[in-house]
């Protein structure tokens, strides 16, 4: 597979003198960060999001507000940038067909719809050859009917639209998987079975165009309510031979695929003794994400490049060269729980810490769950980065991990 190689600096597609301008869809805050790696290298942006008030629009070079669908968007969208990428994996698979057919667009239209879909999803990895839970597929009334008893206790999710949590039902017996899937509308879904699980990770690897795939070391990830809390990144934090089954697994994942892009592949690591351990092995793929992740933002502080400067490269065909770690990383996401009654955290007293980086993500409105932010702890050692992002945790209040 071949791609562009769009120098920072160089003239514009519209040979209108400006720098060569990268496009996103979606205009969250991974959206922001890219925009940010982007204009560090010397490139425009556009950024492609309804919301007037989006965080990577409010800082993009050009913001064109419409629908991921509007046909005079993708055409100003094509007309003002060389090359596209995404920053999360709902954008409709149809409007990165059009733009793909005009542009070079990293991930792909394909990618991205077998990510944005837990059944296509499923039937990828069998093909990577990466152990993935028990699962059944249920589309139909017949399908919940023939679900077999050793699939329960499980997990009921949404084939398509499921992220943090959402989507998806905790469910122990046969009347609690109907209720669950009629609560769920009846929708296509997938019921994987339970797991003992000890711990979950994620690997981010960069894929090009000419097939050079790099990657961060593993990271360990704790969940809480369905939305990551807290990463830790460094050395030891799992041991070498699963660490590297990990890292091996996401190669091979974004090499079937043909990927361009970063992706991130989370992992079950399955509890010493199980027979699901005996049987799988010791890790598992939960699921994919054709973009860069929550759990990658401490490789802005902690990393020689960020996972955003990989989506840069692999978006413009620079070369890719194999990121390196050089602090012990945590990093704690700050939700809009900490902003009790509308009153700021005490950033004042957090920073005061050694080795903190405070990111927010300019969102006006604190809700509950909500993404505000994260705080990333970088030190010498895991030791002293742990025991100082568990201060952190107790001045902003959030619970030990």
């Amino acid at each position: 597979m071949s791609g562009p190689i769009l120098l920072p600096g160089a003239t514009g597609a519209n040979g209108d003198g400006q720098p060569t301008t990268l496009g996103v869809m979606g205009g969250g805050q991974l959206g922001r960060m890219f925009v940010h790696a982007a204009q560090a290298m010397g490139y425009f942006t556009v950024v492609l999001d309804p919301d007037v008030i989006s965080p990577a629009g409010l800082v993009s070079h050009y913001h064109i507000q419409t629908g991921y669908l509007d046909d005079q968007g993708l055409v100003q969208l094509m007309q003002r940038c060389a090359a596209v990428t995404t920053e999360f994996e709902n954008v409709p698979a149809g409007a990165l067909v059009t733009l793909g057919a005009a542009r070079p667009t990293a991930p792909s239209a394909d990618a991205v719809a077998i990510a944005q879909d837990r059944i296509k999803e499923k039937a990828h990895l069998a093909r990577s050859g990466v152990p993935v839970a028990p699962y059944a597929v249920i589309e139909s009334a017949a399908d919940l009917a023939s679900v077999t008893d050793n699939l329960l206790p499980g997990i009921l999710k949404t084939a398509r639209l499921g992220y943090d949590g959402k989507g998806q039902v905790r469910v122990r017996t046969r009347e609690e998987l109907a209720a669950a899937w009629e609560v769920l509308k009846n929708v296509p879904c997938v019921l994987e079975k339970m797991l003992p699980l000890a711990a979950e990770c994620s690997v981010i690897v960069a894929r090009g165009w000419n097939g050079v795939c790099v990657h961060f070391a593993p990271q360990l990830n704790l969940h809480r309510q369905g939305i990551l809390a807290v990463t830790q990144a460094y050395e030891g934090n799992m041991p070498l031979a699963q660490a590297n089954q990990a890292v091996a697994a996401s190669k091979e994942i974004a090499n079937e695929l043909h990927y361009v892009g970063v992706l991130c592949v989370e992992f079950f690591v399955l509890a010493e003794g199980s027979p699901e351990r005996a049987a799988l092995g010791p890790l598992v793929v939960n699921e994919m994400a054709p973009r860069p992740h929550n759990s990658g933002h401490y490789t802005l502080d902690a990393c020689d490049q960020s996972q955003f400067d990989l989506q840069v490269r692999t978006l413009t065909g620079l070369p890719l060269v194999q990121p390196r770690q050089h602090s012990a990383a945590v990093m704690l996401n700050l939700l809009g729980d900490l902003w009790v009654d509308g009153v700021t955290p005490c950033w004042d007293k957090v920073l005061a810490l050694p080795g903190v980086h405070l990111h927010l993500y300019g969102k006006l409105s604190a809700n509950k769950g909500r993404k505000m932010g994260h705080l990333t702890v970088t030190a010498a050692t895991a030791d002293e980065a742990n025991a100082t992002a568990l201060q952190a945790s107790r001045l902003l209040g959030i619970e030990a991990f």
